[in-house]
């Protein structure tokens, strides 16, 4: 059914209903009486029908006017909620922001800047869904995402934050004192993490290119890397892990890195989001926050 009147005309009705006056609805509509006025006798002309009676003193409804504000001024006041509602969106630091990014970058590498954002904006809430298989960003209405490695996600913008590079790693108690180049790692076990199931290898010190596709010597593979380092410590393979991670156990002695010289390209991690314009406050300050983090730990 189409409509014969205006809303607006309607909501100049509710607002003489409420305030039972027609100065007092004018100021509140910030309108001027006689255009109220206009707007009132304009909608009881579309409708057929007197909503209002008016004299010298005060205004009244009319049965139909009480019957038509009782169903009619709730719709407005759910739409002033609504605008009341997207002005927090646009100008305060509350509410849902919705995440997704690789299981270990986020519960690792990202860790930190995250629980410092938290802290320091206490009534935004994080949800983040977390895994190592890309999901439909658009479908799970996600805010930001991050990815590593080649982002090809329409309308999207990609925000580079670091590098990362991939490192071959095994155990001190696994002898692997005769590997001195990538091809004798098909003579040991390996343990594979997806999505690098193929270790492109790079030499940093002539450049030279050496893919290793593990094959029968597979002997354990996953997809989340938190599985991986307890079966790498352990002696039963030669993983393929990220520097960020690997370093730390290194350091500790709980992995040594084999084939110091050579190292998979940098793969970029970046932050996803949608176009500047127009975003939530909590959602810019989430981008901006994780974008100055990594600038600052560049820059030291």
């Amino acid at each position: 059914m189409k409509l014969n009147y205006s809303l607006d005309d309607l909501r100049c009705f509710c607002a003489v209903a409420q305030y039972g006056s027609f100065k007092a609805a004018a100021l509140a509509l910030d309108i001027p009486l006689s255009t109220l006025s206009r707007r009132i006798s304009k909608l009881e002309q579309d409708l057929s029908i007197r909503l209002l009676n008016r004299d010298a003193h005060k205004v009244t409804l009319t049965q139909t006017g009480q019957k038509y504000f009782a169903r009619s001024h709730g719709l407005f006041e759910s739409l002033v909620e609504v605008a009341s509602d997207l002005h927090k969106d646009k100008h305060e630091a509350r509410g849902r922001i919705r995440i997704a990014g690789p299981i270990n970058v986020m519960s690792e590498l990202l860790s930190d800047q995250i629980s410092g954002f938290m802290q320091d904006y206490p009534d935004i809430q994080l949800e983040m869904k977390l895994s190592n298989y890309l999901i439909d960003i658009e479908a799970e209405g996600i805010d930001v995402a991050f990815r590593v490695g080649d982002v090809n996600e329409d309308n999207w913008i990609a925000k580079s934050l670091t590098d990362i590079q991939f490192i071959v790693c095994a155990s001190p108690s696994l002898d692997t004192s005769k590997i001195t180049k990538p091809a004798q790692l098909a003579d040991y076990p390996i343990v594979l993490c997806y999505p690098m199931r193929q270790w492109e290898l790079v030499c940093k010190k002539n450049h030279a290119h050496y893919n290793f596709a593990p094959g029968s010597n597979v002997r354990f593979e996953t997809d989340d890397l938190r599985a991986l380092f307890p079966v790498v410590q352990s002696g039963l393979g030669i993983g393929y892990i990220p520097d960020y991670s690997a370093k730390p156990m290194i350091k500790s002695g709980l992995l040594v890195q084999l084939l110091p010289n050579w190292g998979s390209q940098p793969r970029r991690l970046s932050m996803l989001y949608r176009d500047r314009k127009n975003m939530p406050l909590r959602v810019r300050l989430f981008i901006n926050y994780m974008a100055a983090a990594f600038s600052e730990s560049a820059l030291g």
